[in-house]
């Protein structure tokens, strides 16, 4: 059973560690997730980028398939499908769709339009038992057509933003998405810890979880960070095994081209970068 992403974020804020969320792009990226995340006996959130929604053919399908896997794969631990980056418009969708929890990134609008469409939709979200995650500060990089400066989050934005009612909060601290250059300048610490102390409980989301050395995360899970979001990581690591066993040429042997064949050593990598990551943000054996 899909649910909202808010108690398991506050038992993860409580604790000094994270959950991660992992986004999600088919069939097998979603397997593997959850296979995991119930070996592991880990709470997890799936990410749903607009993109991502529109490729599996609408939110609606997502969710379908979510839902028959929790019920087929016997899954017990707390599951939030959960949209990433989402628009106005988007975050409509995916309540009507069954979303157990939305992000709205307002983080492009100045901030009275951001306080203003947020606030819109926390009651929406709250009226149907859903979490909400609102933005401030860009992320750097470009996902979707979203592109970000990595601008860092203005602490008192923060606390308007978070005095709404919000569930969680993703504040800009120099993180990107995708890969990160040589020449990146590292965590704004000093910005998360201003934040933090002006949002109090409030979970906060670190954006672009690739590449970010481990003490960096460690860090930022005890400065208040209580979910932290991996997509390319997973993408590399598929991509590397499917290439590798193409190379190989094991899909000219026998039936290797057989699409369950050809898409499970990429599926495993991602069982194996999802295991590293939950290892690393503290999950493990926290929805026993």
């Amino acid at each position: 059973m899909l649910v909202s992403a808010k108690e398991m974020l506050q038992k993860a804020k409580a604790g000094h560690y994270a959950v991660g969320q992992f986004n999600i792009n088919n069939l097998e990226w979603t397997k593997s997730i959850l296979l995991t995340a119930q070996e592991l006996k880990s709470p997890v959130i799936l990410g749903v980028s607009e993109g991502a929604g529109k490729y599996m053919a609408g939110y609606k399908t997502v969710v379908g398939m979510v839902n028959g896997m929790l019920e087929e794969l016997n899954i017990t631990v707390p599951v939030a499908i959960h949209l990433d980056h989402g628009s106005y418009e988007g975050c409509l969708k995916c309540v009507e769709a069954g979303f157990s929890s939305i992000m709205f990134d307002g983080s492009h609008y100045p901030i009275d339009e951001n306080v203003e469409k947020t606030k819109e939709l926390v009651k929406i979200a709250h009226d149907k038992g859903m979490s909400i995650e609102a933005e401030v500060g860009s992320i750097g990089g470009e996902e979707d057509g979203v592109i970000g400066a990595g601008e860092c989050a203005d602490p008192n934005e923060c606390k308007a933003i978070a005095d709404l009612g919000v569930d969680m909060l993703a504040a800009g601290i120099g993180n990107i998405h995708g890969k990160y250059p040589d020449n990146w300048a590292g965590l704004s610490f000093e910005t998360l810890d201003a934040v933090q102390q002006k949002t109090g409980d409030m979970p906060l989301v670190l954006h672009g979880g690739t590449g970010i050395p481990e003490d960096m995360i460690k860090k930022a899970i005890s400065l208040g960070v209580a979910k932290i979001n991996v997509n390319t990581e997973c993408q590399l690591s598929f991509a590397a095994a499917t290439r590798e066993y193409i190379e190989a040429g094991k899909d000219q042997q026998g039936k290797g081209f057989d699409p369950r064949k050809l898409l499970a050593p990429g599926a495993e990598a991602i069982k194996a970068t999802v295991k590293e990551k939950m290892e690393l943000f503290g999950s493990v054996g926290k929805a026993e």
